[in-house]
Order: C-alpha cells, then sequence, then structure tokens
C-alpha cells in the first residue's frame, strides 16, 4: 500500500465513523490560518483518544503538548461537567491560538491550558496535588519523553492509562545508531519501559493521513512512591 491509500482508507473510516463536526473543521483550519504545524492527531486517532477517555470514565487528564488544541478537544468532550482537562504547551503562539478554539468550541471552563517549559510545570502540578490523574496524553518534544512519563507516573493512581504518541518515528524507532534526538528519546523511554514493573505497556504501529508511526499504552499497575494518590 500507499501512503495516498492509506489516507484514501482514513478518509472513509472518518466518513463512516467519525460524523462531521464543524467546530472541529474550524478549529483545524484556524490552527492552520496561523501557521501552526499540521502534526496534530487525525480525527480517528481524536475519537480514538475520546473513547479511552470514556471507557475509563475520566475525570482528570492531563496532556502534554497543546499545540492548537484539537486532541484537547476530543479529550474535554469524553469528561463529565466537573471534569478537567490540564494541558501544557510551551509555545505562546500555539498556547494563544489553542484558547481561541477552546473558547470557539465551548470548553473553556473544562480545560486549563498552562504556558511554559512542562518540565518545569510537571513538579508544580505535584507540589498543588493536582493528581492524581485518570489518562495522560504525551505528545511534546519526544527528546525528553522518559522524563514526561516519570512525571505522569508520579501524578497516576493504579488504573491511571498512559498514551505516548509518535513512538515509531516511520520506522526508525529500530535505528539502533541514529542520533536523532526524538529517536533516541523514543528508544530511552522504550528502554527504560523493559524494566519497569509499575506499568503494563505495549506499542501499536499504525498508519494513515499522518503517515507512519504509532504510540504505546501503558497502564499503571502501581501507585509510584512519592505520588498524589
Amino acid at each position: 500500500m500507499t501512503a495516498d491509500q492509506w489516507t484514501l482508507v482514513d478518509e472513509y473510516l472518518e466518513e463512516k465513523l467519525v460524523p462531521a463536526d464543524p467546530v472541529l473543521a474550524e478549529v483545524l483550519r484556524s490552527s492552520a490560518a496561523a501557521g501552526l504545524p499540521d502534526i496534530q492527531v487525525s480525527p480517528t486517532q481524536g475519537k480514538l483518544l475520546h473513547l479511552l477517555a470514556k471507557t475509563l470514565g475520566a475525570r482528570r487528564v492531563l496532556e502534554i503538548g497543546t499545540l492548537g488544541g484539537y486532541s484537547t478537544i476530543w479529550l474535554a468532550r469524553a469528561l463529565p461537567p466537573d471534569g478537567k482537562v490540564v494541558t501544557l504547551e510551551f509555545e505562546p503562539k500555539h498556547a494563544e491560538v489553542a484558547r481561541a478554539n477552546l473558547r470557539r468550541a465551548g470548553l473553556q471552563d473544562r480545560v486549563e491550558l498552562r504556558l511554559g517549559t512542562a518540565l518545569e510545570t510537571l513538579p508544580k502540578l505535584l507540589a498543588e496535588k493536582r493528581g492524581p490523574f485518570d489518562l495522560f496524553f504525551l505528545d511534546a518534544d519526544k527528546a525528553n519523553t522518559l522524563a514526561y512519563f516519570e512525571w505522569s507516573l508520579k501524578l497516576s493512581r493504579p488504573g491511571s492509562l498512559i498514551v505516548v504518541d509518535n513512538v515509531v518515528r516511520k520506522g526508525r524507532l529500530v535505528e539502533a545508531s541514529s542520533r536523532e534526538p526524538d529517536v533516541r528519546g523514543m528508544r530511552d523511554f522504550l528502554d527504560a519501559l523493559v524494566s519497569d514493573t509499575r506499568v503494563s505497556a505495549t506499542g501499536i504501529q499504525t498508519v494513515g493521513r499522518k503517515g507512519y508511526d504509532g504510540f504505546v499504552l501503558a497502564r499503571v499497575t502501581e501507585a509510584p512512591a512519592g505520588n498524589v494518590a
């Protein structure tokens, strides 16, 4: 199969399983108009996050990497009225666009967007006892994935689900000699996951309109020492 076929299949699945949504369509349009990179999750991936949150009965979600707020909206829509998504974004321009998109979706009260370096914000969340979170979506700079994962564990509870996106790196994940920071970051993360008894995890390869990639799902099996649970 070719990338064009992957996209056609994605479009077919979206037509059948992801109803047209004017708000989400405008979110994508406004993000593109603002010059944000076209790296948000696809509609089918967004709905997967939504279904995972629904299945968990999630009330608190932590997202690392907001971009224009597209995945944030999918997650926030899955929560009860008193639920909350805390989403972390480093780029001020991305945060500005995301805030406008969240207002457009009527979800500004269900989402707390924190601007700044995630590795500075995560310790603050722990100190503020903001967890435990039920679901985590890690979709920021890949070089720091292992650090984000460790902080997520500190903010988790047994049964929490951690979704780590863009793991496969178009197949470059298997290149042991790679010095590319994103590939190295994912390999370091998976090397650490091998012996981590705090979680049960699997990895899934994906193809579609976003190309060839994949994600890791990790279910927290025990409360890490020093967490907020």
